[in-house]
């Protein structure tokens, strides 16, 4: 199963690549195949490429969502 996760985009280089912000985990990103992309922008990540553009309201619905299902799974454990 591939999971991408919504992250947010804090910076852009010349070489489509650039740097999301995602909990406050600052990862690398390839934006290839996002050539629009913005600052400040939501994108699904998957293995460090950025695959589309996402509303900011779904992205930080999303984010919640995965947070509680951790929470939930560290206190079954």
């Amino acid at each position: 199963m591939c999971l991408a996760i919504p992250a947010r985009v804090i910076q852009i280089s010349e070489q489509n690549l650039g740097l999301v912000e995602l909990g406050g985990v600052v990862r690398e990103a390839s934006f290839m195949l996002l050539p629009d992309v913005r600052l400040g922008d939501y994108v699904l990540l998957h293995a460090g490429y950025a695959l589309q553009k996402v509303d900011e309201a779904e992205a930080e619905e999303t984010l919640r969502l995965l947070a509680e299902m951790a929470e939930a799974g560290r206190a079954e454990a």
